[in-house]
């Protein structure tokens, strides 16, 4: 039985159950208890029919002609929601807000049972407004939260951050790393206008600067701090604070190194520290398994040592992590290594039949909804949800 058929069946069953005993304890309750409407029970028996459709409406004409029956219009409204119903949904929401007979505790309830009808509509600046009248109502903190995931998914990121601080007051609920990824969120942006807008390069990177410390401010134990710390020192060229971000990064998020595994090889060669950075990757790849480290550990190799090196150490790391990314990342070395015509035609040939299976396995993939991407992601697109995606592809999570 799904979920709403569960609604359906328990709230005809709760408001029959209340109609009885409320005209029971009435003075007039003889008169009275003959008036339940004749509706109810064709609901209650379409319910029973499987006839879902014909069953609400019936409980529909109940609420217009019972409109004191204020446990049925919330029911409804929220069915009505849940089904995608949302104009029907708003419609009971603000005849229960018009009624003047409505208690306190009942209106705010109602206001935020529009705020979400709203929401689910689509009309974000008509839920936040609703959310906004809740302030220090009894609905207040859970008004809050859902303000908090609208200002993040219009990425108005100043606001999410005052929101996150008062939700975390309000609730004593820990909301740091939220609070850090809101300003690494403003970090990003302005590192990014470094590129489209050099002119202001030196205020953007100001901007980046505060925005990071304030992030490492709110947790310092985050990976992205310092790992968008590292990248600010890449555009700064300043190789030897890149290092000293992510060497932190290392410490206190290991696996993330591989979403800038090239990057690092690449800085410690600028400081001629080559060797250094292989041994770092190796020693990490080897605790956490990963085809980003990999690859950047073979192209690294193949540069320095040469093709034929690079092969050999390729095949070993495979034979002892297989991987078909990898796999492929050695096809490309030896593609690159000038093969004979027979060997280049039957590396070509592998790559081609494993083209579907590396698109496939490549992808990040997030462990609260699975929604699956190319590019890694800090909040998940499909469920918002932060820190829900590892930094993994698709093979490795799949290999466990």
């Amino acid at each position: 039985m799904d979920s709403d058929l569960w609604w359906l069946v328990a709230v005809p069953l709760s408001f029959g159950a209340g109609w009885l005993a409320a005209r029971l304890e009435s003075r007039s309750a003889q008169a009275r208890t003959d008036a339940l409407p004749a509706a109810y029970f064709r609901g209650l028996n379409l319910l029973l029919d499987e006839q879902h459709e014909q069953a609400i409406d019936e409980f529909v004409n109940i609420v217009r002609l019972e409109p004191e029956t204020v446990a049925l219009h919330f029911a409804l409204g929220k069915l009505f929601r849940n089904r995608g119903e949302t104009d029907r949904a708003i419609r009971v929401h603000q005849n229960l807000i018009g009624r003047s007979d409505l208690d306190a505790e009942q209106r705010v309830k109602a206001l935020h049972e529009l705020g979400q009808d709203y929401l689910k509509a689509g009309l974000i600046d008509r839920a936040d407004e609703t959310f906004q009248r809740l302030a220090g109502s009894s609905f207040g903190a859970r008004a809050l939260v859902q303000r908090l995931q609208i200002a993040q998914s219009v990425r108005d990121w100043p606001l999410a951050i005052e929101l996150a601080q008062q939700s975390q007051l309000a609730e004593g609920v820990d909301r740091a790393s939220e609070i850090a990824h809101c300003y690494c969120e403003l970090a990003q942006a302005a590192l990014e206008r470094c590129t489209s807008e050099p002119d202001q390069r030196a205020h953007h990177l100001a901007q980046a600067r505060a925005a990071i410390d304030a992030a490492r401010s709110a947790d310092a134990a985050h990976p992205r701090s310092w790992l968008l710390l590292g990248q600010l020192g890449e555009i700064e060229s300043d190789p030897a604070a890149t290092l000293a971000a992510w060497q932190t990064m290392a410490q206190v998020g290991p696996a993330y190194l591989a979403l800038v595994a090239r990057e690092f090889v690449a800085a410690h060669e600028t400081l001629g520290r080559l060797a250094e950075a292989l041994e770092q990757l190796e020693a990490i790849a080897a605790r956490h398994p990963s085809v980003d480290i990999f690859g950047a550990i073979l192209d690294a190799r193949a540069k320095r040592d040469g093709a034929k090196a690079a092969l050999e150490w390729g095949r070993g790391a495979l034979q002892a992590a297989p991987s078909i990314l990898g796999y492929d990342r050695l096809t490309e070395l030896r593609l690159a290594a000038e093969p004979s015509e027979t060997e280049r035609g039957e590396y070509e040939l592998t790559r081609v039949l494993l083209r579907a299976q590396v698109r496939r396995l490549s992808r990040y993939q997030c462990g609260h909804c699975g929604f699956k991407a190319r590019r890694f992601y800090w909040q998940c697109p499909g469920c918002n949800r932060w820190d829900s995606y590892a930094p993994l592809r698709s093979e490795e999570l799949e290999r466990g």
